[in-house]
């Protein structure tokens, strides 16, 4: 038996007038999801607790079966090791943008232009720098899908304690880096950050990327914004917690990072973009692949194109992404035989919202000997509906072990 958790990245909704007061997820049509609903059993699930705003990070850790208050030390080092950076103990990691500022140091767009090419470019400029008053923190950029990117410093004396660049919203200057605690370290390493923020504007603005941009009326990726500190985390290997072969299929460096972590194999892709774009047959033809021909028992999967138009508040693009993985992915892996297939979201990304909230996601259960309720379609309000109730995202690996007959028994 077999294991998969599928995860669509935020997915969640909340109900839209322009849906007739439908999450996107109740208005889209999604016969394959319906079925597995229909043959499955249904939920809702917390992905920390109740009201609990997760972020994609602590929401994959928590449902691979870890403490997020206890693992979770920032975005930034999964990131960077998602990416393929061997970070180190001592190595402070973030998470950045590439982004787009004006003459004025005003941020016109977080995302310059949700930038597909030519960051690696850019990134193998941004590798050259040296701050002239920390000549011995070496700085380590690396580009990862799309507009993302991570940051590196490594060096004596530093500390994870600091606060976001990231303004959050257009129209403002990046925000100055401050030490959190008060310590040396975190003072040092907020000043080495504002440095580093500025001096990549003053090495990229110019670059033959961004002026190829500036012509082609694009956004030009001008400048480097971090965010997202963290420390190198202690992680129990996944294969020995719960005995099993572990597996990731995932577009984005953040959740490849996880689950590196995490100790689990990361099945690399070509031509997934973690958008409303990506090659869902890519990702349907790997997941097959390793299901049926790879060792691995368990795998992790992330499928990340809803997520993004909810961030962009584009319902249209969140419905028919939907539709898309249902028609594409769905329809292959509805019908696997000896496989418990778990359908979630990581969280909610509600359209009005703009951002990840606390309310709950849908799930459906599907597999040999799973038993079966009366919910007949997949959507945040039917799954409330049926026999799995509500859980937490912590919860998931243990239902999962066992119903692939994986669990040992507690007690005598």
């Amino acid at each position: 038996m077999k294991g998969i958790i599928l995860i669509m990245d935020g997915m969640g909704d909340r109900p839209l007038k322009e849906l007739d007061y439908q999450t996107p997820l109740q208005a889209a049509n999604t016969p394959n999801m319906d079925k597995m609903a229909e043959e499955g059993i249904n939920g809702i699930m917390d992905s920390i607790a109740p009201g609990i705003i997760p972020g994609s990070d602590t929401a994959h850790i928590s449902i691979l079966g870890y403490d997020p208050y206890v693992v979770y030390t920032g975005r930034g080092p999964f990131e960077a090791s998602g990416v393929g950076v061997d970070v180190i103990p001592g190595d402070i990691a973030f998470r950045c943008n590439f982004s787009t500022v004006d003459e004025d140091g005003i941020v016109t767009d977080r995302r310059a232009g949700r930038i597909r090419e030519g960051t690696k470019d850019i990134v193998d400029v941004l590798n050259t720098m040296v701050l002239e008053d920390y000549p011995d923190v070496k700085i380590i950029f690396k580009e990862s899908t799309g507009h993302r990117a991570v940051l590196v410093l490594r060096g004596e004396g530093l500390s994870d304690k600091v606060s976001d660049a990231d303004p959050k919203v257009e129209g403002n200057k990046p925000k100055e880096v401050v030490a959190l605690d008060g310590s040396k370290e975190a003072e040092k390493t907020a000043d080495i950050l504002n440095k580093v923020v500025a001096k990549s504007y003053e090495m990229v603005k110019d670059h033959p990327v961004n002026l190829e941009r500036i012509e082609n009326n694009e956004p030009p990726a001008n400048i480097v914004i971090p965010r997202g500190a963290g420390a190198v985390p202690v992680v129990e290997p996944i294969n020995e917690k719960y005995e099993v072969n572990s597996a990731c299929i995932a577009e984005t460096g953040l959740i490849m990072g996880i689950c590196r972590f995490a100790g689990m194999d990361i099945i690399e892709m070509e031509g997934v973009t973690g958008g409303v774009d990506t090659d869902l047959n890519v990702i349907v033809d790997t997941i097959l692949d390793q299901v049926k021909n790879s060792d691995h028992d368990f795998f992790l999967i992330n499928i990340d194109g809803a997520d993004e138009a909810g961030h962009d508040g584009n319902v249209k693009e969140k419905l028919e992404f939907i539709e898309k993985v249902d028609e594409v992915v769905m329809s292959k892996l509805k019908d696997l035989e000896d496989v418990i297939l778990i359908l979630t979201a990581d969280h909610s990304t509600p359209i009005s919202v703009m951002n990840h909230s606390g309310d709950p996601v849908p799930m459906i259960i599907k597999g040999p000997e799973v038993r079966k309720d009366d919910v007949c379609k997949f959507s945040e309000v039917d799954a409330a509906k049926g026999g799995l109730c509500r859980i937490r995202g912590s919860d998931v690996m243990n239902i999962l072990m066992d119903l692939m007959n994986n669990s040992h028994k507690f007690g005598a």
